[in-house]
């Protein structure tokens, strides 16, 4: 498919026919009407990518046509991205181009905003860097008060911090969040803020304890906290945890344990299989869980997690592909039904949808 266009004037439609396709997907299971949850038609985006597009001594953003990857589509802004992002795509450009140090051999730029106004730019190099470089750098985040990481091949050159402090206002309280550059985070931060919303809505009536797996840098882990007893979470990433750590501290969250552990070891855990040094000080039989929190990959849950997910009360699901979790909840279908379902459109003008099911026992 080629880029899409973005036109407000087409979302509507859009996402009318995604919604009707996931009601279609899941009518078998007698899905709940979907609470909707749109996006803004332009300037959604908190993370894009550009190549650098060379031609003489001046240079463009480019993306790359998917019907012809070889073809670029050169850009002076790019509608879908934050509006912190568009305003600082031209002045990012000048300055560099002021700055040979910065220019030579330049090959992409990754640009990673906030809704709280922090701004991270990762430089993207074919050759090696050196102190020039590392001067200039800092001399253009000084500039343009931005963060700014230098990368090539075997080097990453970081001025200042690698990371963004995301914070916004959630049911009451301010939530915090370091965000890692090269780490997952969600690119959609006001159709993110909404999936917490609707996530907790639905935990909010639940009680007992959670246990929560792939938690990410704890995007839900710190959001869902407080309405839980006691919360036990995984994550296989290194960067994630230690940012999903930080953010406990951060949002003073003192009931929830963070193991870096994947879905299959904690599933071994709890079911005895298996004991992990990495568990040690956690008492699982303290814990009462009520409830199994889940955002996996777009592959969905492997059978050694539908087993597991398969023996609590309540299941509550996010999920990037809808047709992975139409499998799931056939598989779950004998034990669980769909209480309540939610789409949240974080990738308009695209078929992508992501999908929220709350799943209880019958």
């Amino acid at each position: 498919m080629p880029l899409p266009v973005l036109d407000p004037a087409l979302y509507p439609a859009q996402l009318a026919e995604k919604i009707a396709r996931f009601k279609d997907d899941f009518a078998a299971f007698d899905v709940p009407e979907p609470a909707v949850f749109e996006s803004a038609p332009l300037h959604y985006r908190l993370r894009v990518e550009f190549r650098v597009w060379h031609h003489g001594d001046a240079w463009d953003y480019a993306m790359f046509n998917p019907e012809n990857p070889r073809e670029p589509v050169l850009m002076q802004e790019f509608a879908a991205a934050d509006a912190a992002i568009c305003t600082l795509m031209p002045r990012l450009r000048a300055a560099i181009l002021q700055r040979p140090a910065l220019n030579n051999r330049l090959f992409s730029v990754d640009f990673l905003a906030t809704l709280s106004g922090e701004m991270l730019v990762t430089l993207i190099y074919h050759r090696k860097l050196d102190a020039s470089w590392e001067a200039a750098a800092r001399e253009l985040a000084e500039t343009l008060q931005i963060g700014v990481i230098g990368r090539s091949k075997g080097q990453k050159l970081v001025i200042d911090r690698d990371w963004v402090l995301e914070s916004f206002a959630l049911n009451d309280r301010q939530l915090h969040y370091q965000q890692f550059e090269g780490s997952f985070s969600q690119p959609n931060g006001n159709v993110n803020r909404q999936m917490l919303g609707w996530a907790c809505a639905q935990a909010a009536p639940l009680g007992g304890d959670l246990l929560e797996l792939y938690c990410g840098n704890g995007n839900f882990t710190i959001a869902l906290a407080p309405l839980f007893g006691k919360v036990l979470a995984t994550e296989v990433s290194k960067s994630s945890v230690k940012a999903a750590l930080y953010n406990l501290e951060a949002n003073a969250v003192g009931n929830t344990a963070i193991v870096r552990m994947s879905s299959e070891e904690i599933s071994a855990a709890l079911s005895g299989r298996e004991t992990f040094q990495r568990m040690q000080g956690i008492d699982l039989a303290a814990h009462a869980f009520s409830t199994i929190f889940l955002d996996p990959p777009r592959s969905g849950l492997d059978p050694a997690t539908l087993e597991l997910a398969a023996g609590f009360d309540n299941i509550l699901y996010i999920s990037c592909n809808p047709q992975t979790l139409r499998d799931n909840v056939a598989a779950l279908q004998a034990t669980h039904r769909i209480a309540a379902s939610a789409v949240f459109d974080q990738f308009p003008y695209t078929h992508h949808l992501e999908c929220g099911l709350l799943l209880q026992r019958r």
